[in-house]
């Protein structure tokens, strides 16, 4: 079964082939990090009009490279939702046209359903199993009881942490996205110069929060003297760092042991974090709990996830038609 994957819900526009005989045959990505950095962030009209700019060429060059015409596919897989209204509708238009001219099924696929699924991309899923999706809009605890039956743990009750590391980033002058230079600069800081919070640590609930900590950071950087010396940008990426990774591995494996799962797994664009990846490693393997973490090329929003999530919504039966609309918000839902 071949399903073409189409993921248009922020800023990267993504086109991916999943054969379900040898898997992710082809997976492209458009970014428009260059774009948005000059604004500190995605401006959703300028990503919209990127994406008009970008996804038919990248759609035909799949082909071209795989030697396939539209009705070789047995399927199109597309981003609904969550994510930027206008940046989705570009997504799902072209993905409605290929399926109505090829006369394919559409599945239209919950974003974060594709983070989660991405784990099946490095090896067979263990399930039951809890997975924490993180990443600049998502942070939540998601009980993965089968493909196509979730429920949802906990979630943060203000900011993403995701959202938090880019903000921090910001304050100490790092370039968008700043997660990644939260990451890389921790490694050259000191963990006892700057204690930051860890809110809601003694919260028996599995939720999270994080403004108070963003609050924390500002305060931190506005009591050093200017300019910020790097050791004093790597000191408090250290502090950002160890404060966000506590209290995420903390909420994982509570979550994880009041559900007597086997294994746990990271899902989101901050998935791709060494230390969280490290830090879960390390106390999965303390506890016995099955752990394998995605790869970096699929934490990121990619349309290899979209592929894989719609080839087991059509392979199970389930598919779309062409009324389906795009949302910028919702729950995932169970479908099977």
């Amino acid at each position: 079964m071949k399903i073409l994957g189409i993921e248009t819900s922020c800023d990267d526009t993504s086109v991916a082939l999943y054969d379900s005989e040898i898997g992710v045959a082809e997976n492209l990505l458009s970014s428009q990090v260059d774009l948005h950095d000059q604004f500190g962030g995605v401006v959703p009209e300028l990503a919209s009009r990127a994406h008009t700019v970008n996804l038919l060429p990248l759609v035909e060059h799949l082909m071209d490279r795989q030697g396939l015409r539209p009705r070789d596919l047995d399927g199109v897989a597309v981003t609904a939702g969550p994510g930027l209204i206008g940046a989705l509708l570009v997504g799902l238009s072209t993905a409605k046209a290929i399926a109505r001219a090829a006369d394919r099924p559409l599945a239209g696929v919950h974003h974060l359903e594709g983070h989660i699924l991405a784990n099946a991309l490095s090896e067979p899923l263990v399930l039951p199993a809890v997975c924490l999706v993180v990443s600049g809009g998502h942070t939540e605890l998601v009980l993965v009881c089968e493909v196509g039956r979730y429920e949802r743990l906990g979630a943060t009750l203000d900011d993403a942490a995701g959202e938090a590391f880019d903000k921090a980033a910001k304050l100490l002058g790092l370039p968008y996205p700043g997660g990644p230079h939260i990451d890389r600069l921790a490694r050259e800081g000191r963990p006892d110069r700057f204690d930051l919070p860890r809110p809601l640590a003694r919260d028996p609930r599995l939720v999270f929060s994080f403004s108070g900590l963003k609050t924390a950071v500002r305060l931190a950087v506005e009591a050093l003297p200017r300019p910020l010396a790097d050791q004093d940008v790597a000191d408090i990426a250290r502090g950002v760092q160890d404060a966000i990774i506590d209290v995420l591995c903390q909420r994982l494996f509570q979550a994880a042991e009041q559900h007597g799962v086997p294994a746990v797994y990271l899902a989101g664009g901050v998935a791709a974090n060494r230390g969280l990846r490290g830090a879960v490693e390390h106390e999965s393997r303390r506890r016995g709990l099955h752990f394998v973490p995605p790869q970096p090329v699929y934490c990121t929003d990619n349309a290899a996830m979209i592929a894989y999530t719609g080839h087991c919504h059509i392979a199970a039966g389930r598919h779309d038609g062409l009324d389906l609309d795009s949302f910028a918000r919702a729950p995932l839902a169970s479908w099977r």
